[in-house]
């Protein structure tokens, strides 16, 4: 962290760990250490004011919603609390108030079908996570199919019914197509993805621990967000062959693609060599790149 006239300035892993600081106080309903969480970002330059419209509408929506949650100075001890502790606090809460209120989770289902925001429908979605109910299995999976959700918030909800027991197929609407997922195969952390989605990594990393080291950094997170929107579509299938050919493909087109988002758009003919993109698989990597280009569209369009 440094000064900038009168700002402070996050290095980009110190922002990007804040950001995920406070979805986990979101999921968590610590709204008063994510105001003030909000309210020390918001006095940051430099990346941070690209979030700036972002962080200032959920804290309007934060100080409308739970008034009584009232946030102090931000020092970094409420990122020391112990997740585990919290998760357990939440699930303790929550089923303490379905107990008191039997129309609290029909409540919640209610708010879920009714708004369209997504950070809204990902809240909703982690408290119902630690709750049960007869209603809820198919209410969310009508609610999937009733129409198109954003695609990171569709593979929470296979997430959640998942942890719910669900089983057999989950249908859900992406870009005007039906899409049928198994609920059983829905991975509930990232290392449980095919070994071919997560070779991935481990070849850019080896590409770039010399010529750009910061690059895996950013691979990672960005691969983690594609896996999980490219889920249940016919991409994912390309995505999780079982082959080193597939790995190298994606590998070398998000070795490109983040190249390009760091530094601009320049020559792949490096990486093409460093993957060994030949032949038959210069196809198919182009392929994945434009794949990606399309969804970093997408990020843009939503920030």
């Amino acid at each position: 962290m440094s000064e900038a006239k009168d700002n402070l300035v996050l290095f980009p892993k110190t922002l990007d760990y804040y950001q995920i600081q406070l979805t986990r106080m979101l999921e968590t309903e610590r709204y008063a250490d994510a105001k003030s969480l909000l309210n020390f970002l918001l006095q940051c330059g430099g990346e941070a004011e690209r979030h700036h419209t972002e962080w200032e509408a959920l804290l309007g929506w934060l100080e409308a919603a739970f008034p009584e949650a009232e946030g102090g100075d931000f020092t970094g001890e409420a990122l020391m609390e112990d997740e585990e502790d919290a998760e357990d606090a939440l699930r303790q809460r929550l089923a303490d108030r379905s107990g008191q209120d039997a129309d609290y989770i029909p409540r919640l289902l209610t708010n879920l079908s009714e708004t369209d925001d997504p950070e809204q429908q990902l809240l909703i979605l982690g408290q119902l996570n630690y709750l049960e109910h007869p209603e809820l299995e198919g209410a969310v999976r009508k609610w999937l199919l009733d129409a198109e959700r954003h695609a990171v918030v569709q593979f929470r909800a296979l997430q959640m019914l998942r942890r719910q027991g669900a089983s057999g197929p989950i249908y859900m609407l992406r870009e005007g197509e039906l899409l049928s997922v198994e609920a059983e195969a829905t991975p509930l952390q990232f290392d449980d993805f095919p070994p071919a989605v997560l070779n991935v990594l481990d070849r850019v990393r080896q590409a770039a621990e010399v010529s750009d080291p910061t690059l895996s950094y950013f691979a990672e997170e960005m691969w983690k967000e594609c896996v999980q929107v490219a889920y249940g579509t016919p991409v994912f299938r390309l995505m999780m062959e079982d082959e080193d050919s597939s790995s190298d493909t994606w590998a070398a087109a998000l070795h490109q693609f983040l190249t390009e988002k760091l530094h601009g758009i320049q020559s792949d003919e490096w990486v093409r060599e460093q993957y060994g993109i030949t032949g038959d698989l210069r196809f198919r990597y182009e392929q994945a790149l434009r794949w990606l280009r399309m969804y970093a569209g997408e990020l843009n369009a939503d920030s």
